[in-house]
């Protein structure tokens, strides 16, 4: 009923910048949140960074000062600006998002995207 698509992954350089999209759709009432977390080989997934729909953020301590995540609320979209990019930020990132559903009631999704790969290596 909800997909998250993401884009905006690859290979950069130490040093270097990428900017992460991720574009919901589907049969959305509202959006309370929307965020992306990462997971790296061998490791647990943790929280890069959230927003909420009051304008709330949250990052990651390991990214404070670097990474910059906003919201486009109309297009139901959340971008993470990565500037600085360092190897340990090599991972999976995965797009989140709360998402509230209209059918007969209202319902609470937690709905993941599939992922995209940030390789930072020279």
């Amino acid at each position: 009923q909800v997909q998250l698509v993401e884009s905006g992954g690859g290979l950069v350089q130490p040093g270097g910048s990428l900017r992460l999209s991720c574009a919901a759709s589907g049969s959305i009432f509202s959006i309370s949140s929307m965020g992306w977390y990462r997971q790296a080989p061998g490791k647990q997934r943790e929280l890069v960074a959230a927003k909420t729909s009051g304008g709330d953020t949250t990052y990651a301590d390991s990214v404070k000062g670097r990474f910059t995540i906003s919201r486009e609320m109309t297009k139901n979209t959340v971008l993470l600006q990565m500037n600085s990019l360092k190897p340990e930020d090599t991972a999976v990132y995965y797009c989140n998002a709360d998402v509230v559903i209209k059918t007969t009631t209202y319902s609470d999704l937690e709905v993941w995207g599939q992922g995209t790969l940030v390789t930072v290596s020279s």
